[in-house]
């Protein structure tokens, strides 16, 4: 199958705007024949926890149905992030648009310690099935948490795919977790992450995917937006910048 990490520029609380520069990628990557792409934590939004209450909406949310129109029409899954309103609070979400089913929520489980002020933890973990491929859905700082990762090995992940949203030294880190998880676990790695301001940093961007034995496959830069499409049977890589 053919897995796509969209780095973008969010523009801050502009939900519309966001979604329209989300069709493009995804319009791109639909042209490179992608099965799954997917977009930094809170992208549809930026990362900003201060607006969070502001900004959350429901699963069902209007505005999104273009997404699953398009997941539908082309076959192709879609990941974008928002925070999502739930009983017990707003959560990071990432909304899920399958072909011809309905609409699924993967919620962050782990927070760090600056987003408890505005955001409770999800409950459970989602993995997706495409292509005989199951992949794990995983949400920035968990992937700095070991009992993610291992669940996601338990569960028979084959990849782990990350959405977040880092600083230059966040990126650093990130590289070395998910080099060492595609290592211990034999589990194709993906990061997309965004550019520019974000809260109080700047999105690093540096979008990658490290093969099953830990060793890098391709990046993106640190200032451009841009796609990488990896084709997990053939290990070919397509890195487009925009």
């Amino acid at each position: 199958m053919k897995i796509c990490v969209a780095q973008t520029r969010s523009l801050k609380g502009d939900i519309l705007k966001n979604i329209e520069n989300h069709l493009r990628f995804i319009e791109l990557a639909i042209a490179f024949r992608a099965d799954l792409i997917v977009f930094p934590e809170l992208s549809l939004t930026g990362y900003e926890p201060e607006l969070a209450g502001k900004l959350a909406s429901d699963v069902d949310d209007a505005r999104l149905r273009v997404f699953q129109e398009i997941s539908d029409k082309n076959q192709v899954t879609v990941c974008v992030g928002m925070p999502v309103k739930s009983s017990g609070g707003i959560r990071i979400g990432m909304i899920i648009f399958q072909p011809d089913q309905d609409r699924l929520v993967y919620a962050k489980q782990y927070l760090h310690a600056d987003e408890l002020p505005y955001f409770v933890p999800g409950e459970k973990s989602v993995h997706l099935n495409i292509r005989d491929t199951k992949i794990a859905l995983v949400i920035c700082y968990e992937l700095s948490v070991p009992e993610h990762s291992e669940n996601a090995f338990k569960n028979g992940a084959d990849v782990y795919l990350t959405s977040v949203a880092k600083t230059a030294d966040g990126v650093e880190k990130a590289e070395k977790s998910l080099s060492q998880i595609a290592e211990s676990y034999s589990m194709i790695t993906l990061m997309s992450n965004s550019i520019g301001p974000s809260d109080n940093f700047i999105g690093a961007g540096k979008s990658a995917v490290w093969h099953k034995n830990g060793e890098l496959a391709g990046q993106l830069s640190s200032a451009e937006e841009g796609l990488l499409i990896f084709d997990t049977e053939t290990q070919e890589l397509i890195q487009k910048t925009i």
